[in-house]
């Protein structure tokens, strides 16, 4: 590895986001710390993508350009990090973009706390203009952590007792990593996961941090909500990439020892597979209710499944949870289709149906 000529390297996996990569990089251009460099890595893009990243790199001295075979979301930007130079590394995906403060106030932060992770908040944009904007932060309250506050967080990391109860954000775009904890924990990052993938990487460097700081208040990173994400396609796979993760998320716990994560992810498992059922349900819908429910009965009947319906301990959970649990525990798939076809529409007006995972 050469020695470092940045204080930040800000990786950016692109992938045919022709429409959208120029708002992105130039937005990175803009920021106010002028000491990073920007590593593009094109993750064989079929449109114009590739170009306009060479166009960049032509021009720019801070741009550097990688291209690389298609190989997905966690390849890209892994590909990314085992280039950079910087001294801390950011992320920002390619139809996102940020506010010119970002870098220099959670470099600040990072520099004078000597953190090795620092962290802040993003906004969720929407292209429907009848959806607010939604900020969003992680949950931790404080603005330093040492490494007997962090471990304080532990019990309630992956899941505090609510559904989705994540304490720890696991976005990757809303953190600022010094880089020698990234490639600590690289070979945790299964290339094969593309449901949650950023849990890979926030969870072990979280688990080895003897510091941390946090912005408070700091919305500076804009994830960008096309109607194409809000409807999605039907993904028949989904429940297996649930399953997926975690998996690699027990690996995890196991790998680094020292606490026991494991009742923790079987209650975030559960509440992933409550939105592998939505997906079934409401984009798989044209397959007709008798389809659908059958597939939800599927889902439910799991062995993995079942018995995180029996043995979760969500202690926190809503009335509404309790009651779509207790359905599905109880194998009323009929009413789970209706449900969340109802749900769904609701929210989507009400701008919370969308929820980064």
């Amino acid at each position: 590895m050469e020695s470092s000529n940045y204080q930040i390297s800000v990786v950016v996996p692109v992938y045919n986001v022709e429409p959208y990569l120029k708002r992105c990089v130039d937005s990175i251009l803009a920021q106010t710390v002028t000491d990073l460099e920007i590593i593009l890595v094109d993750d064989g893009s079929t449109d114009g993508s590739g170009g306009i990243c060479d166009q960049y790199g032509e021009r720019e001295p801070r741009i550097r350009v990688h291209h690389k075979a298609n190989g997905g979301l966690t390849s890209a930007w892994k590909a990314g990090v085992e280039l950079a130079l910087g001294d801390y590394v950011g992320f920002v995906d390619s139809d996102d973009w940020i506010d010119p403060d970002m870098y220099e106030r959670m470099l600040e932060a990072a520099l004078r706390e000597d953190a090795d992770v620092a962290v802040c908040g993003l906004v969720f944009d929407f292209e429907d203009p009848k959806i607010p904007r939604r900020e969003e932060i992680s949950n931790f309250k404080k603005e330093v952590y040492d490494r007997e506050d962090l471990e304080a967080l532990f019990p309630s990391l992956i899941n505090d007792g609510c559904f989705f109860g994540r304490t720890l954000q696991p976005a990757r775009v809303t953190k600022l990593f010094r880089r020698e904890m990234l490639l600590r924990n690289m070979k945790f990052c299964e290339e094969r996961v593309s449901l949650g993938e950023d849990m890979q990487i926030t969870f072990p460097v979280f688990l080895d941090a003897q510091k941390l700081c946090v912005v408070q208040g700091f919305y500076p990173y804009h994830y960008w909500i096309n109607q194409k994400s809000i409807t999605g396609k039907y993904d028949s796979g989904y429940m297996e990439k649930v399953k997926l993760l975690a998996e690699r998320l027990l690996t995890i716990s196991e790998k680094k020892g020292g606490y026991d994560f494991s009742e923790q992810i079987r209650n975030d498992f559960l509440s992933m597979t409550v939105l592998a059922i939505k997906n079934e349900i409401y984009r798989n819908y044209r397959a007709g209710r008798r389809t659908v429910t059958a597939n939800v009965r599927g889902i439910c009947e799991d062995p993995k499944v079942r018995e995180a319906l029996e043995g979760h301990t969500m202690d926190k959970l809503s009335l509404s949870i309790r009651i779509y649990l207790w359905l599905m525990r109880n194998g009323c798939y009929n009413l789970c289709y209706w449900l969340v076809l109802v749900f769904f529409k609701v929210n989507y007006y009400l701008g919370r149906e969308y929820k980064r995972q």
